[in-house]
């Protein structure tokens, strides 16, 4: 009987930094996406920060972020999900800002995130020949992924508040839709649909599914909500992101350990 062990880490080599996609991941992504909707209300509407300066904020802490995530050499699950709640936050801010700021029509920032995200993901396709999360294991690629992610919050935010717009759903009906979606997705997956493509539509429609889990606990009763305000759901989906972490942490049941191949120059 043989043990696998794990390869050193060496100057110019560096583990996958993406977890393993396992139902955690799916329900931290989830609840990093309701946080991104219900804290960046709390800070932009309760405490009066306005949109602006809330994205001013929050993008510095977000760079603070990616400067500890891209100095690390392998996935460390506080790090990623602290990043990814940040990016979750400026994300739906973009949007916010282009729309309530700017009196962007939604349906024209979904059309341009839209087109910036194919563009991302040709750019990353040209650069890489590949656009699986189990590969981030370069600067270059870990570079190409986050900014993918910070694409799909956007878009993601302005997909689910356009769908409200159009069809006038409270909160709780609109959770159907993304919802829907997803299950679709999962079922296309499963019938041989290429995992990449099923795994990128996934992230991308968990956006609007917890932002609108969000609107559904936050919002006044009148509106369709159950009135519990922004910030008890948003210290309660960061207390469960906390726990799973923790847990995640100390299982280390979501870490991919496959070392680099090449591309050593891209990391030293």
């Amino acid at each position: 009987m043989t043990t696998q062990t794990t390869p050193p880490i060496t100057r110019g080599t560096m583990l996958n930094k993406v977890p393993e996609i396992t139902v955690y991941f799916w329900v931290i992504k989830i609840l990093c996406t309701s946080v991104g909707e219900s804290f960046a209300d709390y800070i932009n509407e309760t405490l009066g920060f306005g949109l602006l300066n809330t994205a001013v904020l929050f993008g510095v802490a977000l760079v603070a972020a990616l400067v500890v995530q891209f100095r690390t050499r392998r996935y460390t699950p506080w790090i990623y999900w602290l990043t990814v709640v940040l990016v979750s936050v400026e994300g739906t801010l973009l949007t916010d800002n282009l729309t309530d700021g700017h009196n962007v029509p939604l349906w024209i920032s979904s059309t341009v995130f839209s087109v910036l995200l194919a563009t991302v993901f040709a750019a990353w396709w040209v650069r890489e020949r590949t656009l699986s999360i189990h590969t981030v294991n370069t600067r270059s690629r870990e570079g190409w992924y986050w900014l993918t992610v910070l694409v799909t919050f956007a878009l993601g935010t302005a997909l689910g508040d356009w769908t409200v717009e159009l069809t006038g759903w409270t909160p709780g009906v609109s959770i159907l839709l993304p919802l829907g979606l997803i299950a679709l997705t999962f079922i296309a997956w499963r019938s041989g649909a290429n995992a990449v493509a099923a795994f990128w539509v996934a992230f991308v429609l968990t956006r609007p599914l917890g932002a609108n889990i969000g609107d559904y606990l936050s919002l006044d009763k009148p509106e369709g909500g159950l009135g519990l305000g922004t910030l008890w759901p948003s210290l309660g989906f960061l207390a469960a992101i906390l726990a799973v972490v923790v847990y995640l942490s100390a299982t280390s049941v979501d870490r991919t350990e496959a070392p680099m191949p090449s591309d050593t120059d891209a990391v030293a």
